[in-house]
């Protein structure tokens, strides 16, 4: 017997779209944006990128191998919520030790199901990311529309995701010591610089140069995060002390906060880019990766004449800035995520790149 739809989400252009709810059960205004991975969804609603943001799945069965206690991005989830098209809640995986809508709910995490996902990815692909309501079926359109007009942008979603003191993730026989300054890192980076013989010092987003310059580090990482990186100001201060003398490497957030530590500017694209399938064309080699990404701010092309920053990979979808350097000062960035788990590991040289960087640094000390 079918269940009756109980939830519904509401846009600020007065859409709704009637569903069943799962995970935690209460109301909330996030950005509405849409992924396209096929798999991934625990990455996903793990990745504290979608800080404030509730994400549609394109791929229309969610929840299916349910949720492995190993493949979480972060400690505690802090997606605004979840869309989907069918739900299940009876995992079929050896791996899986909860469900997803335990995880949610544990986290305070709403979720819808049955909703016309190709619909509601349409109209965000056609009117763009905007502000959405989850509540009660029962809840009156006036109303919801109003609590959508009142709510606020928030702009503190770094803030709310970076650890509140230093951590320490270490690997036997290390050759390099890396600060990385942590505005919502996903563990898979960590993972990534351990796994190649890297000492990891994780510090809050607002560490100060004069404390990182204490630790002296080999090199610096920048993190992925959420939110505008115009709202990141103590890290694009602090790439603008350190650029030149240690080297640099961000990753999607990070790649856009050295953009305007630069000079440059940065805008943000009428729905985000979000799933492990974009193709991305690396200007030095003439090699097209598959790229995962996860972002809603683009870096300006027009805006890096005169930075000293050179593009070195275009998105082959629309052009835009996938990829930045400036070779003077060893910094370097990528907007997408070459650390993707699951995803496509082509970009995964990237890091083999900072690392050579830091052992050229060390020979020339």
């Amino acid at each position: 017997m079918a269940r009756k739809y109980d939830r519904k989400i509401v846009l600020e252009d007065g859409a709704e779209y009637p569903g069943i709810g799962f995970g935690y059960r209460c109301d909330r205004v996030c950005e509405i944006v849409f992924n396209t991975s096929m798999v991934g969804y625990q990455e996903i609603v793990s990745d504290p990128s979608y800080t404030y943001q509730m994400v549609v799945m394109t791929y229309p069965l969610i929840g299916n191998y349910g949720i492995a206690d190993d493949d979480f991005e972060t400690k505690t989830p802090t997606i605004g919520g979840l869309i989907v098209r069918e739900y299940n809640d009876s995992p079929s995986n050896f791996r899986y030790t909860k469900t997803l809508s335990e995880i949610l709910e544990e986290n305070h995490i709403p979720a819808i199901s049955e909703i016309d996902t190709r619909c509601l990815t349409r109209s965000i692909r056609d009117l763009g990311s905007r502000k959405v309501l989850i509540t009660d079926i029962d809840t009156p359109h006036e109303r919801a529309m109003e609590i959508l007009q009142n709510a606020k942008t928030p702009h503190d979603a770094v803030a709310q995701v970076s650890c509140r003191k230093r951590w320490y993730s270490r690997t036997s026989n290390h050759k390099y010591n890396v600060v990385a300054i942590d505005c919502g890192i996903k563990m898979n980076i960590v993972r990534s610089l351990n796994a190649r013989g890297c000492n990891v010092t994780i510090m809050p987003w607002n560490t100060t140069a004069e404390e990182l310059e204490a630790m002296k580090p080999d090199g610096v990482f920048l993190s992925n995060g959420p939110g505008d990186p115009e709202d990141v100001v103590p890290v694009i201060e602090l790439v603008r002390r350190l650029r030149g003398r240690y080297p640099i490497f961000g990753i999607c957030l990070g790649h856009q906060m050295i953009a305007l530590a630069y000079g440059a500017h940065t805008y943000k694209l009428k729905f985000g880019h979000r799933g492990g399938n974009h193709p991305v064309k690396n200007l030095e080699t003439g090699k097209i990766e598959i790229t995962s990404q996860n972002h809603s701010y683009a870096v300006d092309a027009a805006s890096l004449e005169g930075t000293g920053l050179h593009v070195t990979h275009l998105n082959l979808l629309d052009n835009t800035v996938e990829g930045l350097a400036c070779s003077e000062d060893h910094v370097f960035s990528v907007q997408y995520h070459p650390e993707s788990a699951p995803g496509p590991q082509d970009s995964a040289y990237l890091f083999d790149q900072f690392i050579n960087m830091m052992k050229e640094e060390k020979q020339h000390a």
